[in-house]
């Protein structure tokens, strides 16, 4: 186990514990949560809260960003942010941080929430993900993050 300092988007940070254990996604669930147009969670579903490892209260209100693994990229967000800020449907492979530092891989989908034209929040279904999209996702996450480094 590390402690880790993660540097967020909106410039906050935080240390965190970080195992190198992954939890495997559960065969048949769907991780759903919606969040305001900031970010914060507003909504998540039982499978979200037993693999995030938080409780519901320790979820709703807080930024989705708490999940983010010190693996990932800032461009992957930045890319995700960038696509839905526009209505535009994205998706990708993410590795997320539980709260007892173990991680997850999950491939998500985030949408647009738009309710009478007006962007009030996203939504957010996460599959289980192939392994071999992982493997991919290891690499490139490593140069990414190297290139961000440099």
């Amino acid at each position: 186990m590390s402690k880790v300092t993660i540097n967020y988007y909106d410039k906050t940070s935080e240390d965190r514990e970080v195992l190198d254990e992954e939890v495997p996604f559960p065969e048949g669930k769907l991780i759903v949560s919606r969040t305001d147009v900031e970010g914060n969670i507003t909504h998540c579903n039982q499978a979200f809260i037993e693999m995030s490892g938080f409780t519901e209260n320790e979820l709703i209100g807080r930024p989705h960003y708490i999940l983010r693994h010190p693996d990932m990229p800032a461009a992957a967000f930045g890319d995700l942010w960038n696509t839905i800020n526009t209505k535009t449907k994205w998706s990708g492979y993410v590795k997320n941080l539980r709260k007892d530092g173990k991680f997850y891989w999950v491939y998500a989908v985030v949408v647009a929430n738009v309710r009478e034209g007006k962007l009030v929040g996203f939504a957010s279904v996460r599959r289980k993900p192939s392994r071999t999209k992982i493997n991919e996702c290891i690499d490139l996450y490593k140069t990414m993050l190297a290139e961000e480094k440099s």
